[in-house]
């Protein structure tokens, strides 16, 4: 269902994705403030974090984490050392804690593989070719991916989720049904490939899409519905 305050499909002709991003993002900003995820103290805490949150909540995967610190296995080489029943019960709290065990262990043995268990040797190579390396591993799928690229990677792949495809379609900005290639594209053809942007802007994203572009959407307290088109000279670049 589109938001009863999106604008006109006309108006959304008229103006460049890159100037409705842009001033989308400004909006988004203006409103939360940075956002400064993902919350970790490691890229290897980050990639278990994007394997563990498919199909929960963050305070699940928060709980999941804890219980591995504790014990002390947030590391690659002791997850494949330890029993996998102690690592089972770690990730209970996740849900799917089997299926997410058969996940986590499928990476660590990925890298120890094919990368003597050098966990920055396998993040440093070109954004292209760790995607494809990514999703060939079992568990791991496109949003997963992009989160590990961007957030423990620190390369600019652009995330979209759920809640990116139902703000801007409800916003007549893209078609309900847009595939996530076409809708990740849509936000990498139209913005620089800026590593701070990619985070925050899908940080924020996430924030107004929990807060407000619910199932049943909460539109009048929505900062989206105050967003005006500017022209570009008027706007000040991203970078």
């Amino acid at each position: 269902m589109r938001c009863a305050h999106s604008r006109s499909a006309s108006a959304v002709m008229e103006a460049e994705p890159s100037v409705i991003l842009q001033n989308l993002f400004e909006t988004l900003l203006a409103a939360f403030g940075p956002q400064g995820w993902w919350p970790a103290d490691t890229p290897f805490e980050v990639i278990i974090g994007a394997i563990l949150t498919q199909n929960t909540s963050w305070n699940n995967v928060t709980l999941a984490i804890k219980r591995l610190k504790a014990k002390d296995l947030l590391d690659l080489s002791k997850i494949l050392k330890t029993d996998p029943d102690t690592l089972r019960e770690c990730l209970r709290p996740s849900g799917f804690f089997n299926q997410k065990t058969r996940y986590v262990l499928e990476f660590c043995r990925h890298v120890h593989h094919h990368h003597e268990g050098n966990l920055s040797a396998f993040l440093q190579q070109d954004l292209e070719t760790l995607r494809k390396e990514l999703l060939s591993i079992a568990g791991i799928g496109p949003e997963t991916a992009d989160s590990i690229i961007l957030y423990a990677a620190h390369q600019p792949s652009f995330v979209v989720d759920a809640y990116t495809r139902r703000i801007l379609s409800s916003h007549g900005l893209v078609p309900s049904n847009i595939g996530y290639e076409a809708l990740r594209h849509y936000f990498m053809d139209a913005l620089p490939p800026n590593v701070y942007l990619f985070q925050e802007f899908h940080a924020l994203l996430v924030r107004v899409g929990h807060l407000y572009c619910r199932k049943k959407p909460r539109c009048a307290e929505c900062p989206v519905r105050s967003l005006e088109m500017k022209e570009p000279s008027e706007m000040r670049r991203l970078s």
